[in-house]
């Protein structure tokens, strides 16, 4: 048994170990024979060594450039730090607001602030927390929701006067939480018709809280209320229609909706980013703005051929070809299969592996 490098590696060695992504997911099991494709893969996932059967001299000086590179890899990247800065704070604001203490507006928006210093670097479907711990979903689902709301407003080309705004809205939308029992805010069995309507209550505490702030953007305030409301009125609390909802409100009700399914929950199952677009296309009908959802699925699903990705079944493969009126259903080839998911509707992609 031998550890080597990508460059020692041969056509014909057999894996003693299993190789895994750097998020933790299996690539190759053990006893995988090396194989063309299989060195490909490896090199486009930068895997920097490998353990085989047999015996290889070691080389040193390669052996130093790959510690060296897996050490640089450990560092965190300045949004995952600020982004922890962002957690911390938002931890520390919540119990205050829970303890009755006030909200410290200037402090958050200014961290809030050189978090999205950082924006360019974020990636809707590759960014994950880690660690992720489950009780603070509420604290993760509010930060994403706000960088994930400030992309959208780019891509919508709204004004920059209201990037910051429509970030600092996804960021608090749920501040009315605060005043929620977190017994059944962490309950994992179903709610019963008194504590549902305690857990809706947080759309108009939190609004109770930002109503009379000074110099606070209208929409702002109005998404912490709106941003359950649903195009056909079937929403709460107000059941708003349409051209009654701000339209910070369905930006931020897309961003958190996505969020929603992706991030995982005491009480419901996560689902793959890819899953959780087709599934947030299904709720554009009559729920969330059909235009602004289409553009959140195209934008975040626009990736390039060449991707590689990891399906549900199971199977590694790289997309070939994006139709953009389906864009989380491209065609991927596996071992030179060709799959069209738009066709092998029981198949998804279930993560992405390396972007090209």
């Amino acid at each position: 048994m031998a550890i080597v490098s990508l460059s020692q590696l041969k056509i014909g060695d057999k894996l003693t170990e299993p190789v895994l992504t750097k998020r933790g997911s299996l690539l190759f099991d053990k006893g995988t024979v090396i194989l063309q494709r299989e060195l490909d893969i490896l090199q486009a996932f930068l895997i920097p060594a490998v353990t085989i059967d047999g015996k290889r001299e070691p080389v040193e000086a390669e052996a130093g450039k790959t510690e060296e590179a897996e050490l640089r890899g450990s560092q965190p990247s300045p949004l995952t730090v600020e982004y922890d800065k962002m957690l911390a704070l938002f931890r520390k604001v919540m119990f205050t607001l829970r303890s009755g203490g006030p909200l410290p507006l200037l402090e958050i928006r200014k961290r809030l602030e050189a978090l999205l210093q950082h924006s360019e670097h974020y990636s809707v479907l590759k960014f994950a927390p880690h660690p992720f711990n489950m009780r603070d979903y509420l604290l993760h689902n509010s930060i994403m929701t706000a960088l994930t709301a400030y992309q959208m407003a780019k891509w919508m080309e709204l004004p920059s006067k209201d990037w910051i705004p429509v970030a600092l809205g996804g960021l608090l939308h749920d501040i009315g939480n605060a005043k929620v029992d977190e017994n059944i805010l962490e309950k994992k069995g179903a709610l019963t018709h008194t504590e549902r309507e305690e857990v809706r209550s947080h759309t108009v505490a939190g609004y109770q809280m930002l109503k009379n702030v000074p110099g606070l953007n209208e929409g702002v305030k109005l998404a912490t209320i709106q941003h359950h409301e649903r195009e056909d009125g079937s929403g709460y609390p107000l059941a708003l229609k349409r051209d009654k909802i701000h339209p910070y409100a369905k930006i931020i009700a897309i961003a958190d909706t996505y969020h929603a399914m992706t991030c995982p929950r005491f009480y419901k199952q996560t689902l793959s980013p890819y899953a959780a677009l087709d599934a947030l296309q299904a709720e554009s009908f009559g729920k969330l703005d059909p235009v602004l959802v289409k553009l959140f699925v195209q934008k975040t699903a626009s990736f390039t051929n060449g991707t590689i990705v990891r399906l549900s079944n199971g199977q590694v493969g790289s997309i070939v070809f994006i139709d953009p009126n389906v864009p989380t259903r491209p065609w991927v080839n596996t071992n030179g299969t060709i799959l069209n998911l738009t066709s092998e509707r029981e198949l998804y992609i279930q993560e992405i592996l390396q972007i090209v």
